[in-house]
């Protein structure tokens, strides 16, 4: 296994005996960078910080070139929260909060965005490269299953993985003033998958023996990751938690341990987009912004980059081409 100290880390493994895979995240960096841009209210830094945990566990699993995002959306004081990330571990994050909310200390998930029922998740897969007519998926869950309201980000992944995805999926995440952490364990398909763990060598399903060890090590894998505690997640390294959980299937050579990947903050705004939303507005609105302010203002929810279009930009808008390619993904200075 391969050592590392970067604060921001995950740790893909995978078990050799069935084919049971997991992941650990720990990121600081990539968390400062968002705590410092917002001004949130505990209860709200929390539920963000799980949702960014989450998110980068379940985008290292995809393999596609694009953006992973996913979106509680609230009917509570919290009207919507949002994380971004892309296939090289890049993220954003960002919350809308009604203006007359009030948020004790003690608000749940449920308090926050499903204090009437009526909250959802989704999560969206948006290729970067689509082909033509191709529309990004997005799957929605209400924030309930058959037993009532779901009232940790942990259950409510869960839950969409099985509804979504029929993938049994186990999610531990905490996250406080410095530290956004979590743990994903999954159980794959017993046959028709690509690894070699999943089929023989004709393709056919694996057997009853095999699959019972299947069950074995997925039960065993739960068992362990159910003495983690929040406290553990956010302290100790992944690297150290691999050791400390399957200290066994370590020693006897039962985990497949892959190179850690690098989670970190970044912002795709720029210039060039936001003038292309500004033309889908109209000229007539542009302009009756101008008219009524002297300038269009704007700021970029993730990362408070603020833009300025003076009359003459604006007119320009309207009359030269908007900059696209490498403007696009252009980084302003914030």
């Amino acid at each position: 296994m391969t050592a590392t100290s970067n604060p921001d880390t995950l740790q893909k493994f995978l078990f050799d005996a069935a084919p049971v895979r997991g992941e650990l995240v720990r990121m600081e960096a990539t968390w400062q960078e968002v705590l410092n841009r917002h001004a949130y209210p505990a209860p709200v830094r929390r539920l963000l910080g799980e949702m960014m945990a989450a998110a980068a566990l379940l985008s290292a699993n995809l393999k596609f070139n694009g953006a992973l995002v996913m979106q509680l959306h609230g009917d509570g004081p919290v009207r919507m929260l949002v994380v971004e990330c892309l296939s090289d571990l890049s993220m954003r994050a960002t919350a809308k909060i009604a203006e007359d909310a009030t948020i004790t200390d003690d608000a749940t998930l449920t308090t926050l965005v499903n204090a009437h029922g009526h909250g959802r998740f989704a999560i969206t897969l948006d290729p970067q490269d689509k082909l033509p007519g191709q529309q990004p998926y997005q799957g929605i869950v209400p924030l309930s299953d058959e037993n009532g309201p779901l009232d940790s980000m942990a259950a409510v992944l869960e839950h969409y993985m099985q509804a979504s995805e029929q993938l049994d999926t186990r999610l531990w995440l905490a996250s406080n003033e410095q530290v956004a952490a979590g743990m994903l364990l999954q159980k794959l398909p017993s046959y028709g998958g690509t690894m070699e763990a999943q089929v023989g060598e004709t393709g056919s399903p694996l057997s009853g023996d095999v699959q019972a060890q299947d069950l074995d090590t997925w039960d065993r894998a739960c068992q362990l990751g159910a003495t983690l505690k929040q406290d553990e997640l956010l302290a100790e390294s992944p690297e150290t938690l691999l050791r400390r959980l399957f200290w066994e299937e370590l020693q006897n050579a039962g985990l497949r341990v892959f190179e850690p990947m690098t989670p970190h903050f970044q912002c795709s705004c720029s210039r060039a987009k936001v003038a292309g939303m500004l033309q889908s507005l109209g000229q007539a609105e542009i302009e009756s912004i101008i008219a009524e302010r002297g300038d269009v203002e704007i700021h970029c929810d993730f990362c408070g980059q603020r833009y300025v279009f003076d009359p003459v930009d604006a007119a320009q808008l309207f009359t030269l081409p908007v900059a696209t390619g490498a403007g696009e993904g252009a980084q302003q200075q914030h």
